[in-house]
């Protein structure tokens, strides 16, 4: 079969998750700090004389209430290139997981606009697939059902199609044998795959985390990071870009290549830093610590 989601992970499959909700792990994978370059996470130049991938140009955001207009999102303008992994940074409540949907095409920006590939947003698009924060699974559906109901756009698409792709991405995300279990039997970590296998089933381009990690515990998230990181990166894949909004330093700073810093609401963009340290990057390091302390320093 000709599907794209599985061309983008057969040389980066994620462990298989065996014995149920435990978790345990088959086989290790490669970690953030065993991939790529300096160049770049597959080892390509960063923005090597093509456009944008993704460019957002002067979004504002702004909403109506009683007492006035509530301002979101002020002037914010940002490209991610082809190879590059950017995440988004800053205070609680200053925007990033609203401009992440304003990039997914869920909300509309008040001016400005978002473009892939010189394109305008203005709704979803199949090359663009977000995961979320608190996982958004449909609890009265299974594991397969979930990653069916993402599919539900491709009309292009018969409903035994749909199921074979969704199969596959499971398996790929390391949920094999758990296709007909439903949400409320899995761990934190196991439904997380499940949202991982239903955005990969879209076989993007562009993939937009929100705060991926964040409600998993630190073991669970750390391996699955590390997991998800190995797979994203391969050069193989059909996912040219990752945008990611997190409030973990240390894991923006192993992970990213950028780092946008968003302002106190309403949010503007403070910085946009390179994080040019090599790759592997040691969380031990004392260059990789001076980049946590310049990191904080933008975010106090």
């Amino acid at each position: 079969m000709n599907n794209p989601a599985r061309a983008a992970i057969l040389t980066a499959r994620l462990p298989r998750v065996t014995g149920g909700p435990s978790e345990r792990i088959r086989a290790a994978q490669p970690t953030p700090d065993q991939v790529g370059s300096s160049s770049g996470p597959s080892g390509e130049l960063l923005q090597s004389g093509e456009g944008p991938i993704v460019d957002v140009e002067h979004v504002n955001l702004s909403f109506r209430r009683e007492k006035g207009e509530m301002q979101v999102l002020v002037d914010v303008s940002l490209s991610a290139y082809k190879n590059e992994y950017v995440a988004l940074t800053g205070p609680s409540g200053c925007g990033k997981s609203t401009l992440l949907r304003i990039i997914a095409g869920l909300t509309m920006a008040s001016t400005g606009m978002v473009k892939f590939r010189g394109q305008e947003i203005r709704e979803p698009r199949a090359e663009l697939a977000m995961i979320f924060q608190n996982f958004v699974l449909l609890p009265w559906k299974t594991s397969l059902d979930n990653v069916v109901f993402g599919l539900s756009s491709r009309n292009d698409l018969a409903d035994l199609e749909k199921k074979k792709i969704a199969t596959e991405a499971l398996e790929d995300a390391g949920l094999g044998g758990f296709e007909n279990v439903y949400p409320g039997e899995l761990s934190g970590g196991m439904k997380q795959r499940v949202g991982i296998a239903r955005a990969l089933a879209l076989g993007p381009q562009v993939l937009l985390m929100d705060e991926p990690f964040s409600a998993l515990d630190n073991l669970t998230a750390d391996r699955l990071r590390r997991e998800i990181y190995s797979l994203l990166m391969n050069p193989t894949s059909s996912i040219q870009t990752v945008i990611m909004v997190s409030h973990n330093v240390e894991e923006i700073v192993e992970l990213a290549d950028r780092v946008v810093v968003l302002s106190p609401r309403p949010g503007h963009v403070i910085v946009d830093l390179k994080i040019d340290l090599p790759r592997p990057r040691n969380k031990k390091s004392d260059e990789f610590m001076l980049w946590v302390d310049k990191l904080y320093s933008y975010l106090a």
